[in-house]
């Protein structure tokens, strides 16, 4: 049984990094745009009352948030691991366990927490003798 759900966890990790990935991608912004226009042109000639009108708009602007907030989120995210690896490579001392860790499953994320939640415990206990 762990086998299955360690490998439903992969899929959806590499489903998760995908979908991610595409919805992060200029050009499903671009189809998106051509979608929501596309609505708006078409709903427009029909006879409705303002509110829907108003309704489908923020819808449309809505939506089209997600591929901004998307991007910018995707961007952010490998400059601040781009930043990690470049702080953990320069100093000799440090782990490189925790290098790369966005290419990490979930699982061995929650190994590496553990393991420096044990560390800092341990400087904690340190201190208290000093």
């Amino acid at each position: 049984m762990t086998k299955i759900y360690s490998h439903l966890e992969q899929l959806f990790e590499k489903l998760a990094s995908t979908v991610t990935t595409i919805l992060g991608n200029p050009i499903t912004f671009i189809v998106a745009l051509c979608f929501v226009l596309w609505w708006w042109i078409n709903n427009l000639f029909t006879t409705r009352d303002v509110h829907q009108i108003i309704g489908d708009i923020i819808f449309g602007v809505t939506f089209l948030s997600l591929f901004i907030i998307q991007k910018s989120f995707n961007r952010f995210s490998a400059s601040l691991h781009l930043k990690v690896n470049e702080l953990v490579s320069s100093h000799e001392t440090a782990s490189n366990a925790v290098l790369n860790a966005d290419v990490k499953t979930e699982r061995e994320i929650t190994e590496l927490s553990k393991e420096y939640n044990e560390l800092a415990e341990k400087i904690k206990e340190l201190d208290a003798e000093i």
